[in-house]
């Protein structure tokens, strides 16, 4: 009988032992599971980001200085003018007069 309690605890230190293992062996798997899924999720940042370039690339483009609405001679011109080394101002005078001509 003596004996026979014994091996009874023992079974019983081993079956705690073994559920205690089990618990915490769920517990990681659970943790892993949960910290995986999150890993793959997009931030919040990441996605206000990505709504920004997206309005920006589609917004229409602001006219700071309105513009100078020149034709492919008008801009041809104005290259030759700067390679000249010519004032912008005095070229671009120049080349509306040349235009209104």
């Amino acid at each position: 009988l003596h004996g026979s309690g014994m091996r009874q605890a023992g079974i019983e230190v081993i079956t705690f032992q073994f559920a205690l293992h089990l618990r915490t062996m769920k517990l990681a798997i659970v943790a892993l599971l949960v910290s995986g899924a999150t890993a793959f999720t997009p931030s919040i940042p990441y996605l206000a980001t990505r709504s920004a370039v997206a309005t920006q690339v589609f917004a229409e483009p602001e006219n700071e200085e309105g513009g100078l609405d020149l034709d492919l001679e008008e801009m041809f011109d104005m290259f030759d003018a700067a390679d000249k080394g010519q004032d912008f101002d005095k070229a671009i005078k120049e080349v509306k007069k040349e235009k209104e001509e």
